[in-house]
């Protein structure tokens, strides 16, 4: 693993063995900022302050801690589960220079809080978010009926495809509430028909720099 950084400036890891980035090389921040967090938890939070999120892909931190720091200003009570099953160390970690990127210094311990709080139970992280991170494979996860947001952020098709398959959908759907919202950076034709073949309404959206869509579907 190494820290590189992207375009908008912000960091982000690099698997050098797989050639493949935890977020997109445009820019770390900007992406997440634009698929998780304005096209998911802003669009339910218009008409939910009680959200129960899961985020597939852990990874960085960076989509939970963006979360975190919405929690005040949207005056949400947000119940968070995170599924990963290689952690970071904290040496990696602590160089994830995201707050200072976010010309928010002080909020630094917050991020380095949800990476060292304990794995398999629930956290409470703040006045209004509570974090349970999961080590478990995403492809086996059953939920029915649990969530109103996922965050699907696995690597892409082509470096996890176990993970984009149409049973991984389907249980991607039944683990979220009616009306619930699945967002992610993958636009690719074949994943979209996946998503309505398991009863998904799927939407095309613009998608962050470096991408022309992305998708937002909704049970």
């Amino acid at each position: 693993m190494q820290i590189i950084i992207t375009q908008d400036g912000s960091p982000t890891i690099r698997l050098e063995d797989e050639g493949v980035t935890y977020h997109s090389r445009y820019g770390a921040v900007q992406e997440s900022q634009h698929v998780f967090i304005e096209a998911g938890l802003y669009y339910k939070a218009v008409t939910n302050k009680d959200l129960n999120i899961l985020e597939v892909g852990f990874g960085t931190g960076l989509n939970t801690f963006l979360t975190c720091l919405e929690v005040d200003r949207l005056n949400l009570n947000v119940h968070y589960t995170a599924l990963d099953t290689n952690p970071l160390t904290e040496e990696l970690f602590t160089m994830l220079n995201y707050a200072t990127f976010l010309q928010e210094p002080s909020t630094n311990e917050l991020f380095l809080k949800l990476h060292r709080c304990d794995w398999e139970k629930e956290n409470l992280i703040g006045k209004g978010f509570k974090l349970l991170k999961k080590n478990f494979k995403a492809e086996e996860w059953r939920s029915e009926n649990s969530y109103d947001l996922i965050y699907y952020d696995a690597f892409a098709p082509g470096s996890q495809p176990e993970l984009w398959t149409p049973q991984v959908m389907q249980n991607m759907y039944d683990s979220l509430k009616e009306g619930g919202v699945l967002v992610t950076y993958s636009a690719k034709s074949a994943f979209k028909r996946t998503l309505k073949n398991a009863g998904f309404e799927v939407e095309a959206l613009p998608g962050p720099p470096g991408k022309r869509e992305m998708t937002r579907a909704i049970k």
